[in-house]
Parts: structure tokens; sequence; C-alpha cells
């Protein structure tokens, strides 16, 4: 998939354009997104980033990052994508404004979009106003019960499992894979620990079943009670894995949530219960 910044980069041809923030992609975001691509010509998304919100001043936990959010956009038919880099500016432009300076721009001839969608300065554009600029539209049905506030609320509470169906996938971290205390390795579980970037939401603290780089994966997410630690951390013991994943970008699904971290009588002890939850990753099934 080809990604742009700027219309320029993608050129005036008939499109067929998805529009949205799309953060994590959930099945909501999926029907917009087959909508552009089933009609033709040539599916693009027109997206944006960094968030509306957060140029706007509010707080966003995002459930991806953009570059996750272009892989899915592409697993699903996209073909080229606008990253549309929001700003105050950006968010002044009147809906006219916007839609010259980024739709008639690409040459987009049909418009895709949930039926709440909003853009242009103080959220005053609509599909009906699009349509009246001569845009041919296809209005996606809101998909009951799937909102990105309820995933990130379900995924916040460490409630995996419950935001895995919304959210069309597995809940994911993702994050670089940087040296840490290598204490894992002395207990005879090395693990991944990841530098998760600042703006992605990551569940509750606890200990979870899922998988990574093609293996089942125990993940710990906390601060290391046992060790006194205060500092969180994302730790991913993957099963059956030797080599180096020093350096590489990792994507870890979530799939359930054993228990809480917590500390322990001793050493010996934290062992066990990692041993207890190696095996309980080993049965977990991938919702």
């Amino acid at each position: 998939m080809k990604v742009a910044h700027s219309p320029g980069e993608l050129g005036r041809q008939p499109r067929a354009v998805a529009i949205g923030t799309f953060d994590g992609v959930h099945v909501g975001h999926q029907a917009v997104v087959r909508a552009a691509v089933e009609s033709g010509p040539r599916p693009t998304v027109v997206t944006f980033h960094p968030h509306p919100r957060e140029v706007l001043g509010y707080q966003v936990a995002l459930l991806a990052t953009l570059d996750r959010r272009l892989e899915l956009l592409a697993a699903l038919g996209i073909e080229e994508a606008l990253v549309v880099p929001f700003s105050p500016e950006v968010a002044k432009l009147t809906p006219e404004e916007f839609t010259r300076a980024y739709l008639e721009a690409i040459g987009t001839e049909l418009v895709a979009a949930g039926e709440s969608f909003r853009f242009g300065c103080g959220r005053s554009g609509d599909l009906v106003l699009l349509e009246r600029l001569g845009f041919r539209t296809c209005v996606v049905e809101h998909v009951d019960g799937v909102s990105s506030t309820e995933i990130r609320r379900l995924v916040g509470a460490g409630d995996v499992r419950g935001a895995a169906p919304p959210l069309g996938r597995p809940v994911e971290v993702e994050g670089i894979v940087v040296s840490g205390d290598q204490r894992g390795g002395t207990l005879g579980f090395p693990t991944a620990n990841l530098r998760a970037d600042s703006e992605l939401l990551v569940p509750a603290f606890g200990i979870y079943a899922g998988a990574a780089g093609g293996h089942r994966a125990a993940v710990s997410i906390g601060v290391n009670p046992h060790y006194g630690g205060a500092e969180r951390r994302i730790e991913a013991f993957l099963l059956d894995f030797q080599g180096d994943l020093y350096g590489r970008r990792l994507t870890v699904e979530l799939w359930d949530r054993l228990r809480e971290e917590r500390a322990f009588a001793s050493e010996a002890e934290l062992v066990e219960h990692i041993a207890l939850d190696v095996e309980a990753t080993r049965a977990a099934t991938r919702p």
C-alpha cells in the first residue's frame, strides 16, 4: 500500500475513499473500508495523524499506532492512503475548504464513511454536504455495541477477551524490543522487554496469555512488584522460541488476563507461578 502525507504524492485519479481516523480499525471501521473497497475505483483511505481529538486538547489513548493502523487497512484491500497531518490549521478549514484541499485534489469520486461522520470546522460537514458538492456517497450504518470508547474501556480494565469481538481481532500491544534487567533469563523465562509508544493504550496491569512472532507468549504488564519496581514494563516470554529480538518491532496479541501481578513470599514461589502462567498460556484459545 502506498502511503502519502500530502495530496500531491498521490496525484489526481478516480478513487473510492474511506475517510475517518480509524483508530484500532475495529469492526465498524472495517465495514466502512470494505464499502470503499467494494465500490471502486482505486480504494483509498484518507485518515488523520495525530488524532484530531488530541490536537483539539483532549487526551486520547490510542488503540493502535499509525504504522499498525496502516498495516490493518492494507490487509483489508486499501491500495493507497493519505495521512493528513492534523493540526490547528486543518481543524479550522471549512468543509468546503477541506474537500478542495484533500478530496478533490486526489480525484475522489465516492466517499464511504460512518453515518455519524462529521468533518470541517466545528464538525459542520457531513455526507449530505458531500453529495451536494457532487460526490457519490456510501453511508455505513453504525454497528451496535461497537465504539472506540467502549473498546478503550474494556482494554483499560484488562478485559482483553471482551474487547476482541468489537475490535475484530485480539487486543494488541506493540513496541520495540529493548534491553531490560534480564532477570527473566536468570529465572529460566527470558523475556522480550517492549518499549511501547507513549500514546498507545496499554491494558491494566496483570499477567496475560497471548502470542507474538508466531509463538504463544506469557506477557507481564506492570511494575514487577516482587522486586519493588516502579516503572511500567511490558515483558513477553515467547514459548519455545530461541533467538535475538533486540531492536525489532514486536506486535503482541493478548488473549486472556490470567491474574493480577503480585509480590511473592520467595523467588521460588515466583518461579512456580510463572510456570503455571506458561501452562495456562499453552492452553489458552485465541479469541
